[in-house]
């Protein structure tokens, strides 16, 4: 019998890659979709399958369409990846953060006790939860938690949920502590893709500069098609647990811009300032993960180096910039 899947946040990086994966192994997956006034199925037809998956529309906000979720697609897992995902967007947004990211999650859980407590359930936890930890450069699952932002506190008010439901109502609930995953599909916000964007765009003559903020930060940045096979494996097990996801190594955004421009043969210190709006108000950093437990429990491994997953991200820009040009010389 053919195994279902629900997912929140279907719509993002995650979600898209994720459902691709998922259906590949041969699931039915549907997912949890929000109305929104723009479109937002781009992501799911960039990997092919917008037309394979089923939405039932719903949010995170309101438990009632979550049961009336798990009843449509009576799934054997869930996966929480719905948020509002921009850590700088939290400073400005706290409220919306803290009900779409921390008490959304809870929405779930609770639509999990009251509907099939035997469905398996994913907790997108983060590495933002670490935040402001110097005397823990390496971070594991035994790491002290000190969140620097909103999202960050909301991310760990779900993770802690996610654990209570387990050891109160026997909930089958993971939580995946991932670090930053990127790929072609990550928003314009991100720093990845705000790079690779405008490498595409100063490299086609469209654009001068790229005004960044804290270059100096240091992430442990992965592909997010490699991250999305750690979430499956985790629902696999015979019991849940908490899982770190990362690649174990750590690169500065300023080298990070410097792989980036080289791979069109420009040089990041000709293009690149400095514009201290950017600047968040706490900033984390240094983040750097340890996958061991992820590698030796569930045999996963991030397949993808931060220089293939940044020449694949500005590709894929320059081929959008070029049909953009296009267009507008029509």
């Amino acid at each position: 019998m053919e195994k279902s899947a629900l997912i929140t946040g279907i719509t993002g990086q995650d979600g898209a890659y994720l459902s691709k994966f998922l259906i590949d192994k041969g699931y039915k997956v549907y997912g949890l979709l929000a109305r929104r006034s723009t479109p937002t199925m781009w992501r799911l037809a960039y990997l092919g399958v917008d037309r394979k998956v089923e939405m039932i529309e719903g949010d995170l906000s309101d438990v009632t369409s979550i049961i009336r979720a798990i009843h449509i697609a009576q799934p054997v897992e869930f996966y929480n990846l719905g948020a509002q995902s921009f850590v700088g967007t939290s400073w400005n947004q706290p409220q919306l953060t803290a009900l779409s990211t921390g008490f959304g999650a809870l929405n779930c859980l609770e639509a999990i006790r009251l509907t099939n407590p035997k469905i398996k359930f994913y907790q997108a936890s983060t590495s933002e939860m670490f935040g402001g930890i110097p005397a823990y450069p390496l971070q594991s699952e035994t790491t002290p938690f000190y969140p620097r932002s909103p999202y960050g506190v909301s991310k760990l008010f779900a993770h802690w949920m996610t654990i209570n439901y387990y050891e109160s109502f026997s909930i089958f609930g993971c939580c995946g502590i991932l670090f930053n995953h990127e790929s072609p599909l990550r928003g314009i916000e991100f720093v990845t893709r705000k790079v690779t964007d405008a490498v595409a765009r100063i490299k086609l003559g469209v654009r001068d500069k790229l005004y960044l903020g804290n270059i100096d930060a240091k992430r442990d940045w992965g592909f997010a098609g490699d991250y999305v096979e750690a979430m499956w494996l985790m629902l696999q097990e015979d019991e849940p647990d908490v899982y770190v996801i990362a690649t174990g190594q750590t690169t500065t955004v300023r080298d990070m811009c410097q792989i980036a421009f080289e791979h069109v043969g420009l040089n990041y210190r000709d293009y690149v300032e400095i514009d201290p709006s950017f600047y968040r108000p706490a900033e984390v950093d240094v983040l750097l993960g340890d996958p061991t437990k992820a590698q030796i429990k569930l045999g996963w491994k991030n397949k993808t180096s931060l220089k293939q997953l940044i020449e694949m991200m500005i590709e894929a820009d320059l081929k959008r910039v070029k049909a953009e040009v296009k267009v507008q010389n029509m």
